[in-house]
């Protein structure tokens, strides 16, 4: 097989990896496997190391309605060397109540990742997800809840309905995030092709450098 072809589908499975092990709660050593020891992931509701991101992701497991799951769609690539980053498209669902009647928000957008192979194995080094278009869907249709709209406005409008429900559920969510357009997704963009063609500082650095705060 191509050896470029073999790094896409090994990177592929990574990121198909890590959606089954966050999200189906039965096995966190190998979800931490995915990841290299430096690796760092960005949420909306939560930004850290792979060992605090773990931890987070198996609390939230663990409270059941206010879970996050994901489904990931289109994927594509782009390998240099023992660098590579990878776009796919995403969908983020939770389900909480909002306003005191239970709802789902659903979220869509692309998870931008960093990867690097070392010592022959392909890792995760930085996992930056990009917010496109989100809503929110009342569990009873009958029943819709009365959302404050000022709080509602005050986040991006690609994750303002995501970032009102955990806002509610008591977390800090962070408001700058990337979007479909923007500063930050350009910023993005010239941070990973900063890393492929191999910037020595840690993807976090770089999205730094271009704007995006960590």
């Amino acid at each position: 097989m191509n050896a470029e072809l073999l790094d896409k589908l090994t990177i592929r499975q990574l990121v198909d990896d890590w959606i089954i092990y966050s999200d189906g709660g039965f096995d966190w050593e190998r979800f931490r496997a995915v990841w290299h020891d430096d690796g760092r992931m960005m949420a909306t509701w939560t930004q850290g190391n792979a060992d605090e991101f773990v931890a987070m992701r198996k609390m939230s497991f663990e409270k059941g309605a206010t879970s996050i799951l994901h489904f990931h769609g289109a994927h594509t690539s782009d390998v240099s060397g023992d660098r590579a980053t990878a776009q796919t498209k995403m969908m983020i669902m939770q389900r909480a109540p909002v306003e005191g009647v239970m709802c789902d928000v659903t979220c869509n957008g692309r998870f931008f990742d960093f990867f690097e192979r070392r010592k022959g194995k392909w890792g995760f080094v930085h996992r930056q997800p990009i917010y496109e278009k989100d809503w929110i869907t009342p569990c009873d249709p009958h029943n819709p809840p009365r959302l404050d709209p000022a709080l509602l406005q005050s986040f991006p409008e690609g994750y303002r309905h995501l970032a009102y429900l955990q806002t509610r559920l008591g977390f800090n969510v962070k408001k700058d995030m990337p979007g479909l357009k923007g500063p930050q997704v350009e910023g993005l963009y010239a941070a990973g092709r900063q890393w492929l063609a191999g910037a020595t500082d840690h993807p976090i650095v770089l999205c730094g450098r271009v704007g995006i705060s960590h």
